[in-house]
């Protein structure tokens, strides 16, 4: 797993020993398996994540209360090979409402073989965030950022 922190834009990319469509589910379908489970802005306990499989869907957190926080739009599906999504997340860690202010994260599926997928991730125009965008650079391009996510999900997608 790498990660790259330039500019306005994080790079990160794992590779998995998995059939390409298999890769792809276990990101959307069962992304709630994988996603670090203390990375969620809910005010209370978490009892699922959603993710709406389609462009013009949503990323939502439902809290065992009822309660959803929607931080995420799905921009383009394209199974197996092509997801962008919007990072609904203000620098404050809080929830942008304003599309302009967002940034995107688009991921790639690339079959190495049968059994074998790279994934590559660009989280890019992170300034899109405005004053203080370098922290959320900083943040999702850190150790405890993408890297880790994508950690959780090779570690996902081979049980």
């Amino acid at each position: 797993m790498t990660t790259q922190t330039a500019g306005t834009s994080v790079r990160a990319s794992v590779t998995v020993e998995a059939p390409i469509d298999h890769a792809f589910k276990v990101f959307t379908e069962q992304m709630g398996t994988w996603w670090p489970p203390e990375n969620h802005l809910l005010e209370g306990e978490l009892s699922e994540m959603v993710f709406e499989p389609r462009t013009g869907g949503h990323i939502y957190d439902r809290g065992v209360d009822g309660t959803e926080s929607h931080w995420s739009r799905v921009l383009a599906y394209e199974p197996p090979n092509r997801l962008v999504l919007s990072w609904d997340i203000s620098s404050q860690w809080q929830i942008e409402t304003d599309p302009a202010r967002a940034s995107e994260v688009e991921i790639l599926f690339i079959a190495e073989g049968p059994n074998r997928t790279r994934l590559e991730l660009a989280h890019r125009h992170l300034d899109r965030h405005g004053e203080g965008w370098e922290s959320m650079r900083d943040s999702v391009g850190g150790s405890e950022g993408w890297q880790k996510g994508l950690d959780a999900f090779a570690t996902a997608v081979a049980a």
